[in-house]
Formats: structure tokens, sequence, C-alpha cells
């Protein structure tokens, strides 16, 4: 009690110092980076007839399932921009998508074209349809329940006396804005970063789940967000993210362009991985730039790793997004520069369903690859620069705002979203 006492006397002082301080930047809503929306027929989208539809189709029902465990006919915005419509209507489409045999490519491909509306994204402020795409994948590792010589870097728990705290439940103005911290002597402060942590900051505190060998390969963990452990008997644990102390994400390659110790068009994880590996007299203090520390949790009877929307994903077809902008169980068209032999281009259909730390912009992705070698070496290779477009529900008229311009919307497009719908898809997914 003493402890959220203090949070929130912490909060309250904080929203008054922001007020007091005209010339400091707010970060709140405003700072959202804000897209346009390009109207155009999906399958006129490049690469759209060619696509494997089923496979996105199977992860979009994923999202469905976790829509489904909501209240129906809730007219909630899925977004506070309205960029998405409401939950009605995705349940709506998921109502669709419950009748439809995913085993069947060309009826997944109908559902889409029938009730999706292709947008291409845009940065409002630049007017690019340009970004920047990267790869994540599950990593494997080894490890122990027991510390050993061997194994004794520690995969923590997360701690009890983590106090996070949204902002937005204080002031609307700071909405979508959360902190991290720990009470110290009745005040809410931030709470330990990775150097600290390192160096033993939650040695009597802390829980620890598992202990590993390469503190490297823990590194990279904290960066995938999941991952599997294997033990010396042959079993494994999947591990997942159940925290993080708060602390703002910092790529630390950026770090080893910025000081000369690898050049820019250079760097990739693999790169990272060979160069931290190679010097460990220094692997500590660079790693250490990055103050961000995750705690993790044994992620039990799952499909795959779970991404942040709740839902196990999909290899090749779950996509990481900035979820200040866009939606969970959002379907989103890729068209990338090619990072493999085999592959040109790289045109599919992906669902949003995860975030991170790094993926920040209206023009962002992260595309999950899997597990295993090849998932590994598509992940670490893959700067690729892009665009996408999203897929909403037909019935969704996005906001003036949003439009990158009005007539895009169009005279039929406006004539669909009148339409009334048919009763039994607003029925509940329950049912």
């Amino acid at each position: 009690m003493l402890k959220k006492i203090a949070a929130l006397m912490f909060c309250l002082s904080l929203l008054s110092a922001c007020a007091a301080d005209g010339e400091k930047k707010k970060d709140g809503p405003s700072d959202i980076p804000s897209p346009a929306l390009e109207y155009q027929f999906l399958v006129d989208v490049p690469g759209w007839q060619q696509d494997d539809h089923k496979a996105a189709f199977h992860a979009f029902q994923r999202s469905c399932a976790r829509l489904a465990r909501k209240e129906s006919g809730i007219k909630e915005p899925v977004k506070d921009s309205g960029i998405a419509g409401t939950y009605e209507d995705w349940q709506a489409v998921c109502n669709v998508a419950a009748t439809i045999d995913p085993a069947e490519g060309a009826a997944a491909r109908r559902f889409f074209e029938q009730w999706f509306t292709a947008y291409l994204v845009r940065d409002a402020e630049n007017e690019k349809s340009d970004g920047l795409f990267t790869g994540y994948y599950e990593p494997l590792l080894h490890g122990s329940l027991e510390k050993t010589d061997r194994y004794h870097v520690p995969l923590y728990k997360k701690p009890d006396d983590l106090i996070e705290v949204n902002l937005g439940a204080f002031r609307a103005t700071l909405k979508g804005q959360n902190i991290a911290g720990r009470v110290e002597k009745g005040r809410l402060v931030p709470y330990h970063d990775r150097a600290e942590i390192g160096k033993g900051a939650l040695a009597k505190k802390g829980e620890v789940l598992l202990w590993v060998d390469d503190p490297v390969q823990a590194f990279f963990l904290h960066i995938q967000g999941s991952g599997r452990v294997k033990f010396e008997d042959g079993t494994e644990m999947r591990v997942g993210y159940a925290g993080q102390n708060g602390h703002v994400y910092y790529a630390i390659g950026k770090y080893l362009v910025e000081n000369g110790t690898l050049p820019k068009e250079k760097v990739t994880m693999p790169a990272i991985r060979d160069y931290l590996a190679a010097h460990p007299d220094e692997a500590e203090m660079v790693m250490n730039k990055n103050a961000s520390y995750i705690f993790f949790r044994e992620l039990e009877g799952a499909d795959g790793p779970l991404g942040a929307e709740g839902v196990a994903l999909t290899e090749g077809r779950s996509l990481a997004v900035d979820r200040r902008i866009f939606p969970y169980g959002m379907p989103v068209w890729l068209d990338l520069d090619g990072v493999f032999d085999s592959e040109k281009r790289i045109r599919r259909l992906v669902v949003a369903q995860d975030t991170g730390g790094a993926i920040r912009g209206t023009v962002r992705g992260d595309v999950f690859w899997g597990y295993g070698a090849e998932a590994e070496n598509n992940a670490g290779h893959m700067k690729s620069r892009g665009r996408y477009w999203v897929l909403l529900p037909r019935f969704v008229t996005i906001p003036d705002t949003l439009a990158w311009e009005k007539r895009e919307q169009g005279f039929f497009k406006t004539l669909w979203a009148k339409i009334p719908r048919p009763s039994f898809l607003m029925a509940s997914a329950k049912d």
C-alpha cells in the first residue's frame, strides 16, 4: 500500500511539474507520428495475386480468437485517432473469418478481397511512404535451473518492487505514456538500469527464472523478447517477456558506428554479436549503453513465442509495429527490398501482432522469421527499405484528417460504408 501511495504522489508531482514548465517539450499524444492513408484497390497492390493468403489467414484467426474474448458490439474506437474503426467492426469480419476453411487458399484470398480495403501508409509530415523494416526471431540458448560455473548469467523474473504507472490515467494529454520505477525513501525513482542490475542490484531481491551460459546471447534474447532455453537433459523451456525496467531502448549498433568501430553499412545483428564475442573486455560496457532490461516468464503450453498482442506469433506472417499508431490484429501488406537470394522483393500479407522498443515511426516494421538457424540468418541480415499497406474492414471510413486525399474515399467506398451490416455478422464471436 505504501508503495502505491508513493507512486501516486510521485505522479501528481510529475504532472504539476509538467504544467509549470511550459518550455519543456511535452511527451504526449501530439508527439505520436501521424500517418496519411492513401486508398487503393486491394487486388491492385503489387504482388497480391502471387501470395499464399492462407498463411496470413491463419495468423489473422489467432488475433480473432483474442478479439472473441471481448464483449460483442463494442462501439469503442480501436485507436483514439479513429484509424481502424471500432471493436464491433473487427468482430464483424472475424465472424466471417470463422466460417472460412483455412486450408483453402482461394477462400482465404477472397475473404480479404471482399471484406477489406487497402491503404498505402505515408508519413503525414514528410509525405513519404518509404521506411525501414528489420527482422527478429526466436533464439535458442543453453541454460540450467541452478547456477553453476558454466551457467552464471541470470534471466530474472519480474521483480516485486517494480512499479508500473500509466500516466494517461492521471491526465488525458499523457495517454499512452508509461513509466516504471521503484519506491525509495517514500518516492518513486527510476528502476535499476542494465549496468546496475549487472553489478548485482537484484542479487538479493530479484528472483531468477533460470541461468544461461552466454552474456551476449542473453543480451540478444532481451532484444528479441522471447526464446527457448535448452537444458543438458535435452528438455527445453520457452521464455517470454514479463516486464521491462522502464529505461528507453538504445540500439548499440548506433554506438558502434558513432565511435568508428563498425561502418554503418556493415551493422547487422550477426556483425554486432561477432564483435561482442571477439571483444569480451569491451562487451559489457557496450551492452550497458542500452539501459533497457527485460524480465522473463515461462511460457507454458504456447504454440509459439507470444507477441505483445498475447497471441502466438506465426513464422514469416507476424509483424511488430508502432503500437502508438496501429492496432494489433490488423492485416498489413508488405512490399520490401529482398534480403534473400531467393527473393528479390518481399511481398506478402502479415498481421500486426507485436511491438518493440526500437519499432517507432509511421512506416516501420519488424518481421518475425521463426525459430532456427535460417530464421536467425534472415532476421540478422534484414535491414530493408520498403512500404506497406494496412487493411481495414470495408465498412470503416477513416477520418478526413488521416486521408491522403478526401476524394480517395470515392462514391462507391462511401456507399459501401452506408450499407447496413447483416445481423449475423454482429453476433457475439462467443456464440
